[in-house]
């Protein structure tokens, strides 16, 4: 065990030299393929993400990367809180940024090597007597114009926002000249059809229920999860894998969107509002294991060590360290996502999750306006009132 506890500083910190070119390397990749995307609609009226062979842009990523991180503060480097100096935090020579440009190349295939030096040091730093270490408090900080790394940002945003434009294919005419195909609907907004009031208030308990069934179970789960998910509490060479794992999984769960998750449960269990519950259940466990790690990952670490040094067992450190003061902001967490389980509840029944949904899907499909209207003033209704509850409730907690 002693060994492993030993190689887990290297690890961490090889770890973190390799983030920051590999951050670089997905920015200008990034960059590339989205200007390309923009210049293509600019020019052609069409989407293109590579007007040139790839290997020209993988080429040209790479020594941007290398130019970028040798003669500048990189965003990766930014990012990671890193600049290149010499020993001695003074500035490298303009020889020594030219040696670390060249031999920068080999960091990335010989990077293995940065696992046997503890600070995890690349080849190119050793080879020019350079170090990416964190700048000193008194280093001048320049405005974001004068930046390298805050050009890059506003270019990314600029690029992403007319790539956007064209992918999306806006069309602010047909917006307003289609304006008056939706009168129908509108009208039928004044003249709802009562006589479903009350299948349609039957199925909105039912959304209501599905929502909070998949809230409180998720809770269950995600509550004693979130310890193992927070940085702050899971060290050591044997925490900290089971972290990344948590972290993972929840990471990967939360991408699939809950309308995926729903499909999947309908085909598993058939269509109905337990498999809405489901949906919204394996949903909320992940979005709530992130909301409850971040809150652990901002507790005071006084009281925790006040307890502990006064021969607290790590249950009691726990119990009386932790809990106090997270228990107000899980409950605020749980309200939100309540509120936002109640509005996804409506949406997943398009797909067959029950509820609500369902049966208004399945009347605007027919055409049928004033049926459609009756059950979307109650959906209103419904998250209207959620939401004033919710937010007075949190409110009080705050």
């Amino acid at each position: 065990m002693n060994w492993i506890a030993s190689l887990a500083p290297r690890f961490a910190a090889a770890g973190r030299r390799l983030s920051i070119p590999l951050a670089d390397l997905l920015v200008l990749a990034y960059l590339w393929a989205i200007g390309t995307c923009f210049t293509s609609f600019i020019l052609y009226g069409e989407e293109a993400y590579l007007l040139v062979p790839w290997w020209v842009m993988a080429l040209a990523v790479v020594e941007g990367a290398a130019l970028w991180e040798s003669f500048g503060v990189s965003l990766g480097m930014r990012l990671f809180g890193r600049w290149l100096s010499r020993e001695d935090d003074s500035s490298p020579s303009l020889g020594q940024r030219l040696g670390y440009w060249l031999s920068w190349h080999l960091s990335l295939p010989l990077f293995p090597l940065s696992f046997l030096d503890h600070e995890g040091q690349t080849v190119a730093e050793r080879l020019t007597g350079t170090v990416l270490r964190e700048p000193p408090a008194d280093a001048p900080r320049g405005r974001w114009y004068r930046t390298s790394s805050g050009w890059a940002i506003l270019l990314i945003l600029f690029l992403t926002s007319g790539a956007a434009f064209g992918i999306t294919k806006v069309n602010l005419s047909a917006l307003i000249k289609g304006a008056p195909k939706t009168a129908k609907f509108w009208r039928s907004l004044a003249s709802p059809d009562t006589s479903i009031l009350t299948l349609g208030l039957k199925l909105l308990l039912e959304t209501f229920f599905m929502a909070m069934m998949a809230t409180v179970f998720a809770v269950v789960i995600a509550g004693p999860v979130s310890f193992l998910a927070a940085r702050n509490l899971m060290r050591g060479p044997l925490a900290r894998p089971v972290y990344f794992v948590v972290r993972a999984i929840s990471s990967l769960t939360r991408s699939v969107d809950a309308i995926i998750w729903a499909i999947i449960f309908a085909v598993w269990v058939g269509m109905g509002s337990f498999c809405g519950a489901l949906a919204l259940w394996i949903h909320s466990i992940a979005d709530l294991i992130k909301l409850y790690s971040e809150q652990l990952e901002s507790i005071d670490p006084g009281p925790l060590e006040a307890v502990a040094a006064a021969g607290a067992s790590r249950l009691e450190v726990i119990r009386y360290g932790i809990i106090p003061q997270i228990i107000n902001p899980y409950l605020s967490f749980t309200l939100y996502r309540w509120d936002i389980n109640v509005r996804m509840a409506t949406v997943i029944g398009v797909v067959g999750g029950g509820g609500i949904g369902w049966r208004l899907a399945a009347h605007l499909r027919s055409w049928q306006f004033p049926e459609a209207s009756m059950l979307t003033i109650l959906v209103v209704a419904l998250v209207w009132a959620i939401d004033y509850v919710s937010a007075r409730l949190r409110a009080k907690l705050a």
